[in-house]
């Protein structure tokens, strides 16, 4: 038993992974049976996996026709972004308020980083931006949050995949986030919060036309 759980969350990564970076293109039919011979995993995990992924909206059944990874839009792109919008203000604001010395030696750090990656490279940039998040909701202290904005920023990743080639101001977030964690050092929730509102807002538009420009 203990077996099929460890497999089972090893193929839900993977498949997660697939989903979010469109290796499994959105509408794409799933197919248990090459997912377990390609991951080297048992059916019986691969099917646990894709409804750990249901639940997270990244999986789609239909009764007639099986499985499928679930589509993307703009009205998902919109829908999203109002929560996140919310979601990421408060837990600025929180940050400001609790965050203690280690959350800002890993916020610090992960600037540091973000600020030495080629601007080429959004790949890494995306993936620092992930971790600069996670740090953030983590300093803010409020599990429930962190479960929240995990979930949307899975979902929102596969957005940001579509519109990759085009994403040529992600380097801004480097300027963005220095002041962010300035904010947050400083205990000043309200331009923290103002901040990150900015911060998302910002990615949200440019990524929506983009996308946009694709249909």
């Amino acid at each position: 038993m203990e077996l099929v759980q460890v497999d089972t969350q090893r193929a839900y990564e993977q498949i997660r992974e697939k989903i979010i970076t469109l290796e499994l293109a959105p509408g794409a039919l799933i197919d248990e049976q090459h997912l377990a011979e390609e991951l080297d995993i048992g059916t019986t995990p691969i099917r646990e996996a894709l409804k750990l992924l249901f639940h997270d909206d990244l999986v789609v059944v239909t009764p007639r026709h099986g499985l499928y990874v679930a589509d993307i839009s703009i009205p998902d792109l919109e829908q999203l972004s109002e929560m996140r919008l919310s979601l990421e203000s408060l837990c600025a604001r929180l940050a400001a308020q609790r965050a203690g010395a280690d959350d800002l030696t890993v916020l610090e750090a992960l600037r540091q980083e973000q600020a030495s990656i080629p601007p080429e490279d959004s790949r890494r940039l995306l993936d620092i931006d992930h971790k600069f998040h996670q740090a953030l909701v983590k300093a803010a202290k409020n599990k429930y949050l962190t479960r929240t904005l995990e979930h949307f920023f899975g979902l929102s990743q596969r957005l940001w995949y579509m519109a990759l080639p085009q994403l040529d101001f992600l380097p801004t977030a480097v300027a963005e986030h220095l002041d962010l964690v300035e904010a947050i050092k400083n205990g000043d929730a309200d331009r923290a919060e103002q901040i990150m509102h900015n911060h998302v807002q910002g990615f949200y538009a440019r990524v929506k036309e983009v996308l946009q420009a694709k249909t």
